[in-house]
């Protein structure tokens, strides 16, 4: 069985208002930065891909926008396991938040409007001044699955291979329907605001790694993008670490629907390696057709129809998602997961999604007319505290010692 980790971007928010809070340099000053630990242990510090995968202790990280902070896990290998490391994440951060009077929350978008702060580094000044507005209003908070891939081969061939299917993931994690203060008529905006990046979206099929080598090169020389780092693909190689990293979902109000979402990746990587293996040809999908599912996606999420990720006509969503689980029913199976991946998938279709959710909390406050929240934003901050939190460790009685961190660079 492959293993898999995670990384979680959440929002650091005031706990009253609901207002994002540009307090990452608080919430990480003080302790140990990995740089610290370069000269002495490479691993740690990453110039493009900064998840650790074989390091003992989990920690937190910088993004772009100090209204933000990271959580990584360690590789594991069973649901449970990974599900506990998520709210340790969470726990952790929400912790270091609560330390400046704020909270954390797994939204993918702020509800209230704000105008952002970009974290103090050389590299990001680069980006705001060449990317202007898409960097400046790019407070998003996304969802990264890692899964372990035997070699750049079998990675190529498996990003080949998930293309055609990751709208779906899209769809389920849906959780950014406000932007800035405004309703937006979309299940996952964020995927409308990162896809603003040059190289953020669906990439093609390229047959073998020297074939994806080429088209990173032909990226790089073209002297739009900084470094490899912003190769913002919706799947790509690890250039550190023998993963494959699918970057497509939304974080997830709930941890138990991060935790699923990371078991049907990884089920799409060892079936994407086995059609391989087999001589299976990757389904010759145009990418242009691949962003209209992407869009698709994330306009209905599950409340409507996506694109069939076998005929690429429209389809009810909920049976979309549920034809992805009977697609990967072997190896959801062999891992003892199938059980779990079907309920799952019910329990999200049951009750919505986190972008469902968050209308849902906001129709409530808007229909009690609380003269405090008139738009009804604070409440649905409030209330992704609250469900970001559900089933996380408390940690206020652990004694404290010193979390790894990184600066992100990609």
């Amino acid at each position: 069985m492959r293993t898999f980790g995670v990384e979680e971007e959440l929002l650091i928010v005031d706990p009253e208002s609901g207002e994002p809070l540009a307090l990452a340099d608080a919430l990480l000053s003080g302790r140990r930065m990995a740089a610290d630990d370069a000269p002495d242990d490479p691993r740690v510090l990453e110039q493009e891909d900064k998840t650790v995968f074989d390091d003992d202790e989990m920690g937190l990280s910088a993004e772009l926008k100090l209204e933000q902070i990271e959580t990584q896990t360690r590789p594991c290998l069973e649901y449970g396991e990974l599900l506990e490391q998520i709210r340790a994440g969470r726990a952790l951060a929400d912790r270091a938040a609560k330390k400046n009077n704020a909270r954390v929350a797994a939204l993918a978008t702020s509800p209230l409007g704000l105008s952002s702060h970009t974290t103090p580094d050389p590299r990001y000044a680069k980006m705001l001044e060449r990317f202007g507005l898409t960097a400046q209003e790019q407070l998003t908070c996304g969802f990264h699955v890692h899964t372990y891939i035997e070699s750049h081969d079998e990675g190529v061939a498996v990003l080949d291979r998930i293309r055609d299917k990751l709208a779906v993931l899209t769809a389920l994690s849906a959780n950014s329907p406000f932007w800035n203060g405004m309703p937006t008529g979309f299940e996952s905006y964020r995927t409308q605001a990162w896809n603003r990046w040059p190289t953020a979206g669906p990439a093609g099929i390229y047959g073998n790694y020297s074939a994806y080598r080429r088209v990173v090169t032909r990226l790089l020389d073209s002297g739009v993008m900084l470094d490899e780092g912003m190769l913002y693909f919706d799947a790509r190689l690890s250039r550190n670490h023998p993963t494959v990293e699918v970057r497509v979902a939304d974080v997830c109000l709930r941890a138990e629907d991060a935790a699923l979402i990371a078991v049907l990746v990884r089920a799409l990587v060892e079936t994407a390696s086995r059609e391989w293996r087999d001589g299976v040809d990757p389904a010759p999908v145009p990418t242009v057709l691949l962003r209209m599912a992407s869009w698709q996606a994330s306009s209905a999420g599950l409340g409507g129809e996506l694109l069939d990720f076998g005929t690429f006509r429209p389809a009810r969503a909920a049976d979309v998602v549920r034809s992805l689980v009977d697609y990967l029913a072997p190896v959801l199976q062999e891992n003892g997961e199938l059980a779990l991946a079907r309920q799952g998938i019910e329990d999200v279709i049951a009750r919505g999604t986190g972008a469902a959710e968050q209308r849902r909390v906001r129709d409530k406050a808007l229909a009690a007319t609380e003269p405090a929240d008139l738009l009804g934003f604070g409440a649905v901050v409030r209330h992704a505290v609250d469900i970001t939190m559900r089933g996380a460790l408390d940690l206020s009685k652990v004694e404290e010692a010193p979390e790894l961190l990184r600066v992100r660079q990609s």
